[in-house]
């Protein structure tokens, strides 16, 4: 099963060929082989699982599919959720109800297996929390699989599951995607609901979806957690059908701008991400599309990358202060790690009219930037662009410890980070979907992918092209040296 994607499975038990009893089953035997060399799979509910495999699931489009959620959000009742903290790990804390993207996973009748490893509070571009140790890239042990969603990047790209949860403040469902050769979307700002309705007026950066090694699984499960909605603070536009339905479509000549190097001139990238985003410019080309060299002009601004450290640093503080709240103690400097600390410090130290500066000008930006977009893509004679195309990161998955802080030099491992995510942030500041594709390997084995961008709101546009290039460049058959 571990070669059947998400979707397939599903299929299976849809058939009969399958029951979600033998789907789950075989799934934690391949989690119980495979996490003692990986540190995947940070806490499972093997039992509770198979309990509800036998019993009467949801008829969803995924009944019986065995996935796994990241430890940072997708509150399950009366389950554990410690965010990659010591302290609430420590805490043994549980939540106190079913948040809204849990419960669509569970209606669309998937069955969670286990929480999977993420940084303290999703913080940095790696998985190396000091609560439970690094997680290990399946195609390289001693490097990276990215973050904050590596836990379950490292999952996915093993075969332990075909699917798993992920979220994306900064890059945190592209750059594991990238380090562990998958599919990653971002979708729009305000399509996924993001935890409980209130906690999306605390922050505007983050999206929650999956990560998955075929295109279908990233359209079909945005069908299930993107559906419209009658509350929350933002709403993405209403779908113009089933993201299911858009593999397969022929996305048309499409006018791609191309953007091969760090658009704020701070750093150098490695040969092999020219490479990657150089192929695969060559590849869209030879598919019929006009490539051609041009980004948003506003993805050049340093100061942007100024500011979402601030709003960063702002939703750090709130919250660890809102942690604290809930396990009834204050938070102090031994609690958490020295990068958490310096941030919620930072945090802290900016006033109120400051953030909402901070967001205005992010949300001014943004708007300047949708020019470079053409209103609607199929308007062959307007002018813009339809989709812009970068490398996903500034280098290959790098040797864990490159992220390292110390008390003494706590921001040391942000600021490294900046390097090795130089394209990842704009999209989550602007709220535009994005897409990691898994469409180069560096001579040692090592997955190198690429970003597409699409406008506000047209995930369908970004699934069209991205199952194009999977249909001429396809990856599914690729495993890492750690594979069921």
């Amino acid at each position: 099963m571990d070669d059947i994607d998400a979707v397939g499975q599903a299929e299976l038990v849809r058939t009969g060929k399958v029951s979600p009893a033998e789907l789950v089953d075989a799934a934690i035997a391949r989690i119980e082989a495979l996490n003692p060399e990986l540190n995947a799979v940070v806490r499972d509910r093997f039992e509770l699982a198979r309990v509800e495999a036998a019993g009467d699931l949801p008829v969803g489009p995924f009944r019986g599919v065995p996935m796994l959620l990241k430890d940072l959000s997708a509150a399950m009742e009366g389950e554990p959720l410690y965010e990659g903290m010591r302290l609430l790990r420590d805490a043994d804390y549980r939540a106190s109800a079913t948040d809204a993207l849990a419960r669509r996973f569970l209606d669309a009748g998937f069955v969670v297996l286990g929480r999977t490893n993420t940084p303290e509070v999703g913080l940095l571009p790696t998985t190396e929390p000091h609560s439970y140790g690094p997680t290990h890239n399946p195609w390289k042990r001693g490097h990276t699989p990215g973050g904050s969603s590596g836990g379950s990047a490292a999952a996915v790209a093993s075969g332990m599951v075909a699917v798993a949860h992920a979220n994306d403040g900064g890059g945190s469902i592209r750059i594991p995607a990238s380090c562990c050769g998958l599919v990653g979307l971002k979708p729009t700002r305000g399509r996924v609901p993001i935890g409980t309705d209130l906690n999306e007026v605390s922050n505007f950066l983050i999206c929650e979806h999956v990560v998955s090694r075929t295109v279908r699984d990233t359209a079909e499960v945005l069908d299930v957690t993107g559906a419209p909605r009658s509350v929350g603070a933002s709403r993405a536009p209403t779908p113009r059908g089933a993201y299911a339905d858009e593999v397969g479509i022929d996305p048309g000549r499409r006018r791609i701008g191309f953007l091969d190097a760090d658009p704020t001139g701070s750093s150098g990238l490695h040969p092999e991400c020219v490479a990657a985003v150089t192929e695969a410019a060559r590849l869209l080309e030879s598919l019929g599309h006009l490539v051609e060299p041009s980004f948003p002009l506003q993805w050049a601004d340093a100061e942007a990358l100024v500011r979402f450290s601030s709003v960063w640093a702002t939703e750090c503080s709130y919250v660890v202060d809102d942690w604290a709240a809930k396990v009834g103690r204050s938070v102090t400097e031994d609690d958490v790690e020295p990068l958490t600390w310096a941030l919620t410090t930072m945090g802290r130290g900016v006033s109120g009219p400051a953030f909402m500066g901070t967001v205005v000008a992010a949300m001014e930006e943004a708007r300047a930037a949708a020019g470079w977009w053409r209103p609607d893509p199929g308007d062959d004679e307007a002018e813009g662009y339809d989709l812009l195309l970068t490398p996903t990161l500034g280098e290959p998955p790098p040797p864990h410890g490159t992220f390292d802080s110390t008390r003494e030099a706590p921001l040391d491992g942000f600021i490294r980070s900046a390097s090795f995510v130089p394209f990842t942030t704009q999209s989550n500041i602007s709220g535009q979907p994005a897409i990691n594709l898994p469409l180069h390997w560096t001579a040692d084995g090592l997955p190198v992918g690429v970003q597409l961008v699409a406008a506000f709101g047209r995930e369908d546009l970004l699934i069209r092209v991205a199952a194009q290039l999977e249909a001429a460049a396809p990856w599914i058959d690729r495993h890492p040296s750690v594979h069921a």
